[in-house]
């Protein structure tokens, strides 16, 4: 069937999704092309490693929002049942949200979230067509300000409300280029819960899109904030993650950092190369840990 939103329609996969209810490899299925469609163009090959979740028990499809005037696509998952779901927002990747970020939004719904990942390129273009990763960091990524990025994130808050969440119980979790939006957002938003920060970068280049980084709003975090980090990462060298940890305990704020030795950057990212099975389930574990005890 189809549930109407406060935007297009979200469709009911119950009756076409597998039968298994858990997490599935992708492994056997990678020969067919169309297991393989929803992945962001300059990833492919995808790893075996890729997983599936299904959407048994779920409400989850293509949906969208309004905020700064435009109509933001997004992607949103919950569970089939119940109602006022505590609510996580989930940020992308550099690549958008293509089918990894879906994925990690039904694992959400199946532990009883709402989630949401809207497209926060949408005015500076589709990084899931970008021929390779080259092309995404010269013509989309610097356009895109975080101004824009934190009102995008407000408003699919507001959505995720409408939709049934509670605003009392918000979270944001991100990767890669959302984990750095993830540090920005818990200093932004006096409503989030918590956060939990994938291997996002914590200094960078000021810019006038990008004015400020997470070293820089330490002492403004409204909310506690998880960092996982690989300790392999050459993108964030481990002297930086050592003085956000500094910077972090003499603000008393209330976050911790993890760093796991010998990972790689995009650990998590069971589609690719990086991923590292032993790091990224702990950090999985972790994230869910983090959520509940900060009561999301």
């Amino acid at each position: 069937m189809t549930v109407e939103l406060s935007g297009e329609s979200i469709v009911d996969n119950d009756q076409t999704s597998l039968k298994s209810s858990m997490c599935v490899r992708r492994r056997d299925f990678l020969a067919g092309a169309t297991m393989v469609a929803g992945f962001a163009l300059s990833i492919q090959p995808v790893s075996a490693h890729a997983i599936a979740t299904d959407a048994t028990g779920l409400i989850e499809g293509a949906t969208s929002y309004s905020s700064l005037g435009a109509t933001v696509p997004a992607y949103l998952a919950r569970p089939e049942t119940g109602s006022n779901w505590p609510v996580v927002l989930v940020v992308q990747e550099i690549f958008g949200v293509h089918e990894y970020i879906r994925d990690i939004c039904r694992r959400l719904a199946k532990m009883g979230y709402l989630a949401v990942a809207p497209e926060l390129y949408v005015r500076q273009g589709d990084p899931r067509t970008a021929p390779d990763i080259q092309t995404i960091v010269q013509t989309i990524v610097p356009k895109v300000p975080d101004s824009q990025v934190l009102a995008d994130l407000d408003a699919a808050g507001d959505f995720a409300v409408l939709q049934g969440g509670n605003p009392a119980r918000m979270a944001i979790t991100g990767f890669c280029w959302g984990g750095r939006i993830v540090w920005l957002y818990a200093a932004h938003s006096p409503r989030i819960k918590a956060g939990v920060a994938w291997y996002g970068r914590l200094v960078g280049t000021v810019t006038d899109n990008t004015p400020r980084s997470p070293q820089d709003i330490v002492a403004e975090l409204k909310a506690p904030v998880l960092g996982l980090y690989g300790g392999d990462d050459p993108g964030i060298p481990v002297d930086t993650i050592d003085k956000m940890r500094d910077l972090l305990k003499a603000a008393g704020k209330d976050a911790e950092i993890i760093v796991y030795h010998g990972a790689p950057h995009a650990f998590h990212a069971d589609y690719r190369p990086s991923y590292r099975e032993e790091a990224a389930e702990d950090g999985w574990r972790r994230l869910l840990a983090w959520l509940k005890t900060h009561g999301v």
